[in-house]
């Protein structure tokens, strides 16, 4: 069987912070992995955000999610404090990946407990067509 494999960049544009909660856990004692998806979700908010975005306005157009995935380092359990680091890759015409890090503190030290990618496309939802990604977007992510 393959497995995904996703490089961990050397340069982030935006870290977040994030406190593990009891309601993160599976039946397993550990976050589940749906949960994981959910902190790119909340990462990704704030990044857009800390650009002056949000999903439904990236300079004129919406974004859907093309897809998604996750390769998984570190059990991360209740009360665990992470950092979620979060940067652009691939950037194309009408696309780009965003790439995430969450960082467990573990031993006096931050290590990767989960690498995640989303390939996030953008969209018009008047037309329910891909649209081109803004140039002003596009020179915003590339820095």
């Amino acid at each position: 069987m393959s497995r995904i494999k996703i490089d961990i960049p050397s340069h982030f544009l935006f870290r977040t912070p994030l406190t593990v909660r009891i309601t993160d856990l599976n039946y397993g004692g550990h976050v589940g992995n749906d949960r994981f998806l959910t902190y790119c979700h909340e990462a990704r908010v704030l990044f857009l955000q800390s650009m002056g975005y949000t999903e439904l306005e990236l300079g004129g157009v919406s974004l859907i999610m093309g897809d998604a995935a996750l390769e998984y380092k570190k059990e991360v359990l209740a009360n665990d404090q992470l950092e979620i680091a979060v940067t652009t890759a691939n950037i194309t015409r009408v696309s780009f990946d965003l790439i995430y890090v969450i960082y467990k503190w573990e031993s006096n030290n931050w290590v990767p407990a989960c690498i995640a990618k989303t390939g996030m496309v953008c969209f018009n939802y008047a037309t329910r067509k891909v649209a081109a990604l803004p140039k002003e977007v596009k020179l915003k992510f590339s820095a």
